[in-house]
């Protein structure tokens, strides 16, 4: 294609290049001013590419009329990819396994690397060991790099090994908040003579990296191994996204924060079915939001079912950039650049805008609320709360002794009161209310219970600093708040043990504690696996509701506690105005701040310093590791799909945390025995995440999660199934096991949602692994359904109005399977009946099929790589 869309652009007298959105839609008869800014993103990325890439110009007609055009692909190349080291570990292990691969069919493993620029932010490892005093911090990492020496030495190894690599100490900061604040340009340039300009995108290996959308920036979660083809210069194909337009009005209330209205959308948008659609926010009351509460509201996309939740760039933007010391000619060129390529939000446009439907929002409507016990989208205005543990009232008290004081305990009493997470501490305006009311508490004499077991966990040091310039971390000090790491902890299931004393009696009886947490996700055995009912909440009602010691309260009349006269306190005592929030944040929340922190962000760790680094081409494997080992993903695997048995018979809802979990390995699963036939003590089995890149571990840990119900064994709560070759009920992975020596392939049934939660690629990766050869499901959770094709596992979709119920199917059937282009045939045989019925082949993309082929994207990628295609 001639270079007729580039046009050249001066800023602060220097000429840069930029390819003409608006130029492209006038000349072929239609106008910018109708596509979502999310939808302009994707056309410069095509429009820019095809350039170079001549193959990329058929694409461009689909822009033109794209709500016409969702059966018709679009390409996606992102300019940088973000990890987490849960799941950046495990690819930069695959990156390494693929060195040796490519090295072994004669080529030069040398070339292996990102092509892209990645970085990895180490957050996901620390765990709440200790919590509630002023040791707990130190503590917490001296534990953290005991257990994760080896991870952290084969990080460093990549560090020096791989090009284009960079890796964020840990005990830092949280992935998404180091993107928001530091990380992204918001506009990128090329290193030409004459730079081009263009918009910043990205994938990364964890579902929330969606919160960058708030900042104007495209890019979402994707599994670990589609990272890895971005990272290896492969584009993504996907069918055109429908887009949502919310339009939003009003403006909170003072006694609702961004967490309430985060909340507030999860809950209208999952009910109004945004799932693998584009959400982009628009209208009048965006201008009422800063930031920071973006922030909050795209970090939940993947709660809502969202591809992205996002902001275009306008004024909000550019006064975070200059909050965060983004440098003067940076913010020049995103302003400058966003208003010429029409990228800068245009509020009277609002009407020429299309979008695919329509949600409609008023902020003053939104109320302080909770979400739970199980699920984000499930929103409790604080008068219900109480209600959801009438379900419990014919259990007796439990009683717990804590320093030989003991506490009658009822169901609500919270084992756990945990401010965490990259979705509410990047926000100043919520964390300094829950810090004024952390200092009113303190101040009218309130304690938190002792059984409760208290932590905060910043997303930046930057977090830190202001708070204590505020002398407001002393007060939430004083509660038991204290700062127990920088990184992810309770949200992801670091959330360590119970209280001492409420630990023994709760893991002994089973009885229902519950959790109160400023997190994104609350699924079963989510945060801790003795905790029953967990439910997300802003910052000052964590605090709140610890104070409070119990979540059956109602706490919009009901006392939280009693001062020191006796009297009682409720929560509109302790709730700072708007006007107190509002003048510590102009006091002290400073650029300054942020540049002194990220400017000197590689060297904050001392501990990970002072661990020694080398450089080679190929990894020096320890065949004795636990933590690390070459994992088999360039076998050949027979693409048999008959006689398959069924492995697990599922419900809906079923997460990628119950497929694969994160958290608390025991000594009685899989895992724990392997690990004990290692020498591995108890105390030192760390977590399934931190165990990610030993595929001996993660395999027997798939579908290993306690909270898992596996409909074959109804009596049965975790991980395990009916062997149907001898009618035994055991583990999921020992009846693997028995399938595979008899090179029987397995098959998995499950409901509705099948994979929403995390971005965990070790959820396809383990099945495939276990031998599953295909997942029949009512409905997919966007990115689990692209990792299973990327691993070859054939994901299948029951046609409309059918289910493993209505089909009569009952799980000791034999499945054989017939894939006939769109649909696939399926035969269930049992001893008495023949079951016929279609499906859905969930190939969504014609790459789909490619990698299925082929085994999956990383064989699929080496191939290409050595053939030069």
């Amino acid at each position: 294609m001639p270079d007729t869309y580039s046009n050249d652009i001066v800023i602060d007298g220097k000429k840069y290049k930029y390819y003409n959105i608006d130029k492209f839609m006038v000349d072929h008869g239609k106008k910018i001013q109708e596509l979502p800014y999310s939808i302009r993103i994707l056309l410069e990325l095509t429009l820019r590419r095809s350039e170079t890439h001549t193959e990329m110009q058929q694409f461009l007609s689909n822009f033109l009329d794209w709500d016409q055009k969702h059966d018709h692909d679009i390409p996606y190349k992102p300019e940088r990819v973000i990890l987490q080291d849960f799941t950046g570990v495990p690819a930069l292990v695959d990156l390494a396994a693929m060195r040796e691969e490519y090295e072994a069919r004669g080529q030069n493993p040398d070339e292996i690397n990102p092509d892209v620029p990645v970085h990895l932010v180490i957050d996901h490892s620390v765990q709440v060991d200790m919590a509630g005093n002023e040791d707990a911090f130190e503590y917490n990492i001296k534990q953290e790099f005991k257990r994760n020496r080896e991870r952290y030495l084969f990080l460093k190894w990549a560090q020096e090994s791989f090009d284009n690599l960079s890796v964020i100490p840990p005990d830092t900061g949280i992935i998404h908040q180091v993107n928001l604040e530091y990380l992204s340009s918001v506009i990128r340039q090329s290193d030409d003579s004459v730079p081009t300009l263009f918009p910043d995108t990205l994938v990364g290996t964890d579902s929330h990296t969606t919160m960058i959308n708030a900042l104007g920036v495209l890019g979402w979660g994707v599994g670990g191994i589609e990272a890895e083809a971005s990272m290896l210069g492969q584009e993504s194909y996907f069918p055109m996204p429908q887009v949502v337009g919310v339009y939003l009005t009003g403006e909170l209330p003072t006694t609702a924060t961004a967490t309430d209205l985060a909340l507030t959308l999860t809950h209208v948008l999952r009910d109004f079915n945004v799932v693998g659609k584009f959400v982009e926010f628009y209208g009048p009351g965006l201008k009422n939001l800063p930031l920071a509460n973006r922030a909050t509201i795209s970090n939940m996309a993947p709660e809502y079912g969202a591809t992205c939740g996002f902001f275009p760039i306008d004024q909000q933007t550019i006064d975070y950039l200059r909050l965060t010391d983004r440098t003067k000619d940076q913010i020049e060129i995103v302003e400058a650049y966003a208003r010429e390529n029409s990228l800068i939000y245009q509020e009277n446009q609002d009407s020429q805008r299309k979008y695919s439907e329509y949600v409609e929002l008023d902020l003053s409507e939104v109320e302080s609320s909770v979400a739970g016990p199980k699920r984000p989208q499930d929103l409790v205005k604080l008068p219900q709360l109480a209600q959801q543990f009438r379900k419990y009232d014919e259990l007796d008290d439990c009683v717990v002794s804590i320093d030989e004081n003991n506490f009658q305990l009822r169901p609500g009493a919270l084992g756990i009161a945990a401010i965490t997470s990259c979705t509410n501490t990047s926000n100043p305006e919520i964390l300094i209310t829950a810090g004024l009311l952390a200092k009113k508490a303190v101040e009218n004499g309130l304690k938190i219970p002792e059984y409760v077991k208290t932590s905060f966990a910043p997303g930046s040091r930057v977090v830190t600093e202001y708070l204590a310039a505020a002398k407001l971390q002393k007060y939430l000090d004083d509660l038991g708040f204290n700062i127990v790491g920088y990184g992810c902890t309770t949200c992801i299931g670091n959330s360590g043990k119970l209280k001492d004393g409420v630990q023994e009696v709760v893991a002994e009886t089973g009885y229902p504690l519950a959790a109160i947490e400023s997190g994104n996700r609350n699924f079963e055995g989510r945060v801790n696996p003795l905790i029953k009912d967990t439910y997300l909440a802003s910052p000052p009602l964590v605090v709140a509701y610890a104070l409070a010691g119990t979540l059956d309260i109602d706490l919009s009349k009901e006392a939280l506690g009693y001062n020191q006269k006796q009297e009682p306190v409720y929560l509109t005592d302790l709730w700072p105005a708007a006007e107190e929030v509002s003048e510590v944040i102009h006091k002290y929340l400073k650029p300054s701040l942020f540049s002194k922190n990220y400017g000197n962000i590689f060297k904050q760790n001392a501990s990970w310093n002072a661990l020694p680094s080398t450089k080679s081409t190929n990894y020096n494997w320890d065949k004795k590791s636990t933590y690390l080992a070459s994992p088999p993903l360039f076998e050949k695997n027979e693409k048999k799909l008959t006689g398959l048995r069924v492995l697990a018979k599922l419900g809906d809802s079923i997460t990628t945390d119950h497929i694969s979990p994160a958290g608390f390995i025991g000594q009685r699963t899989p895992a724990g025995k392997y690990l004990l036939s290692r020498g591995v003590k108890p105390q030192d089995f760390n977590s399934y995440g931190s165990r990610r890149g030993n595929h001996e571990v993660m395999i027997r840990g798939t579908l290993a999660n306690i909270r898992l119900q596996n409909q074959l064994t109804p009596d049965k709560q975790g991980g395990f199934t009916k062997n149907w070759l001898t009618g035994e009920e055991t583990t999921i992975y020992d009846a693997a096991m028995s399938y595979r020596a008899k090179k029987i392939g397995s098959i998995i049934l499950a409901g509705k949602d099948y994979g929403m939660g995390s971005s965990r690629d070790w959820a396809a990766k383990g099945v495939q692994l276990l031998g599953v050869k295909a997942v029949i499901a009512e409905s997919f959770e966007r990115i689990h359904r692209s990792n299973l094709v990327m691993m070859g596992v054939l994901p299948l979709q029951y046609l409309p109005n059918e289910n493993a119920q209505s089909l009569k199917l009952d799980g000791a059937e034999s499945f054989s399977i017939e894939l006939d282009g769109k649909y696939a045939h399926v035969t269930a045989k049992s001893s008495n009946k023949i079951t016929k019925f279609d499906v859905v082949s969930r190939f969504d993309a014609p790459i789909d099929i490619k990698y299925y082929q082929t085994n999956g994207i990383l064989p699929y990628v080496l191939e290409k790589k050595i053939s030069g295609n």
